[in-house]
């Protein structure tokens, strides 16, 4: 027995620098074969870090935070990981959940009274569940945030109620973060206290996330943060912007480093635990990593048959990956892309933080990491991505030759003077824009993008809209503005949701200001069709109509001797001058134009 015993004691000796130098020949050839890939993808900078079961064991920094002036990254450095908080957000209804705070088979309108879907069915079936697995039924809705973009809570719960969806409950998988920004608003009306400090005290401080935030000014005051950038196919860098998320935080507003997210997945790799404190319940790490609904079929393909199956859990992608179970989840907003993955049944985790936007690195990297630190043969994920950039460089350039070739001016003209394009353009699910006309040009703002206005065809044009300070030249919105039957232009349609018709705005003009001394002008009676008389007035410094048998119309002025009826779509007034002097007035409604001429005072 003690022969044995000192037998095992030896083995252990000299095994155990053999594993450890074998780790290290690892991480020698990742340090060469990452910086291969951040320069091949014209990554401006990066950050990873390894976890196996409770340790960091692989930390690094790639590249510069400030390409500017050529500072590099550390694996301190901050980033914004983008969807990669989605799993905080649920995580903290995972927490409420152990206390007995929330019923996951609840409606979300027992947290949110005010709360309405568009559809009766959706009130009436949607649980927590579904909002936590991208299975309500509604498609994404994003540009509802991102071009109209607002601070208030309760003015985006509104919208949600004028949101179409696209199919039923829990027939199809459709990510959605504005489901996110609701279990967001969940948590915090069942705490008291908001999203950001219910992820603070429950994550963050529990997991020495000290320097981890939410709001671009935390960000910018961090000696070691990144600035984001964007790469063209041509490898072109550009700084972007940081992008205020507003009150849409809980889809995706954390601020971290690969060093304080290794302890977030460390605790996922341990049942919820970390330093032997229970931070998530078990129960909660089981269920949020397991199966929740089919993102798509995830069959194998030719290249990668070990490559399989793609399902959601809460906050989580799941699939298996080369024989491994994998839960992850990336992230991208402007100028930054993440990925946040950990293999549970291999206690391992990887994280990526990139300053580039929309990158394929993080994914890259991550299979890169993943092939050597679980033993597999590599597969060549750089080169496959790599020969997949050149393929869209090449369509894209040939997309352009066609489209310069064909290019022509538009034969036909708008139906109404640009000016009748002008005025508030306004969908309750979405928001406001503002369409002006200032040097024969029309001109866009949504509230956080402009643009501007380039006939295409008839009454259709295009928007280039100004991002990070350039028009968006490649991809236009096309904007079809619809008439009345008046024949008055009263709203438009745009394509901002792809799985539904496109949504349509309904058109305000611009309202002038004219005083008193201007509406007096066109006080007086006025004989309808020779028979009934029109009476015009003012009240309370504002123009009247006032047709017997009817409530009386206030008159909104919107252009010269132009007027139209506050409560009527379609009903408007116009005044026919002569010498000076008000002669007539012209009623125009879908059933005609009633000509009254103006009686002369005696």
């Amino acid at each position: 027995m003690r022969r044995l015993l000192l037998s095992l004691l030896l083995l252990s000796f000299f095994v155990s620098p053999t594993f450890s130098q074998k780790k290290q020949d690892v991480f020698k050839i990742l340090d060469t074969e990452l910086e291969k890939a951040r320069v091949a993808l014209n990554t401006p900078g990066f950050a990873i870090a390894i976890v196996q079961k409770d340790q960091i064991v692989y930390a690094k920094g790639f590249g510069f935070k400030d390409v500017e002036n050529q500072v590099p990254v550390t694996e301190n450095t901050l980033f914004a990981i983008g969807s990669s908080s989605k799993a905080f957000t649920s995580a903290v209804l995972g927490v409420l959940s152990k206390e007995e705070k929330i019923d996951f088979d609840a409606r979300p309108g027992k947290y949110i009274p005010e709360l309405r879907f568009a559809e009766p069915w959706m009130n009436e079936q949607i649980i927590v569940k579904d909002l936590m697995a991208h299975r309500t039924g509604l498609p994404r809705h994003d540009f509802s945030w991102f071009m109209f973009p607002s601070e208030s809570k309760s003015e985006l719960i509104k919208r949600i109620e004028f949101q179409e969806p696209f199919t039923g409950l829990r027939q199809q998988w459709y990510y959605n973060n504005w489901m996110f920004f609701l279990q967001g608003e969940i948590g915090a009306r069942l705490t008291g206290k908001s999203w950001e400090q219910n992820v603070k005290e429950l994550f963050f401080d529990k997991l020495g996330m000290t320097r981890s935030n939410f709001r671009i000014p935390e960000m910018e005051k961090d000696a070691d943060k990144s600035f984001g950038y964007s790469v063209d196919l041509d490898g072109k860098t550009k700084r972007m912007d940081y992008y205020n998320i507003a009150a849409m935080g809980p889809a995706g507003a954390i601020n971290s480093s690969v060093s304080e997210m290794s302890n977030w997945l460390i605790t996922w790799i341990n049942g919820g635990k970390f330093k032997g404190e229970q931070i998530i319940p078990e129960d909660y790490v089981k269920e949020a990593m397991s199966a929740q609904m089919v993102v798509a079929a995830g069959t194998p393909s030719k290249e990668h048959p070990d490559v399989q199956f793609s399902n959601y859990g809460y906050g989580w992608f799941l699939a298996s990956y080369r024989g491994h179970y994998r839960v992850e989840h990336g992230g991208n907003i402007d100028g930054f892309s993440a990925n946040a993955a950990f293999y549970p049944t291999d206690s391992l985790g990887i994280v990526v933080l990139t300053n580039q936007n929309g990158s394929p690195l993080p994914n890259v990297v991550r299979n890169m990491v993943a092939d050597r630190m679980l033993n597999l043969e590599p597969s060549d994920w750089l080169g496959e991505t790599v020969k997949r950039l050149e393929e869209a460089k090449e369509a894209q350039a040939k997309a352009k030759a066609v489209a310069d070739s064909t290019a022509k001016a538009s034969l036909t003209k708008p139906s109404h003077i640009l000016m009748d394009y002008t005025g508030t353009y306004e969908h309750p699910g979405y928001g406001k824009m503002e369409i002006d006309l200032k040097n024969d040009t029309l001109f866009v703002q949504t509230g956080l993008l402009g643009g501007f206005l380039e006939h295409k065809d008839y009454d259709a044009f295009n928007l280039f809209l100004i991002y990070q300070g350039e028009p968006n030249r490649d991809n236009p919105f096309v904007l079809q503005f619809v008439s009345n039957m008046t024949g008055d232009i009263s709203g438009l349609k745009a394509s901002l949701e792809p799985a539904l018709d496109p949504i349509e705005f309904k058109r305000t003009p611009k309202e002038n200001e004219l005083s008193v001394d201007d509406l007096k002008k066109y006080e007086g009676a006025y004989l309808l069709m020779g028979v009934q008389e029109v009476k015009i007035y003012i009240k309370e410094e504002k123009l009247y109509a006032f047709v017997p048998g009817q409530p009386e119309y206030e008159l909104v002025n919107i252009g010269e001797h132009e007027f139209n009826l506050k409560v009527l779509e379609g009903f408007k007034v116009k005044f026919e001058e002569k010498d000076g002097e008000i002669i007539a007035v012209n009623f125009v409604q879908p059933n005609g134009t009633f000509r009254g001429e103006r009686k002369k005072v005696e």
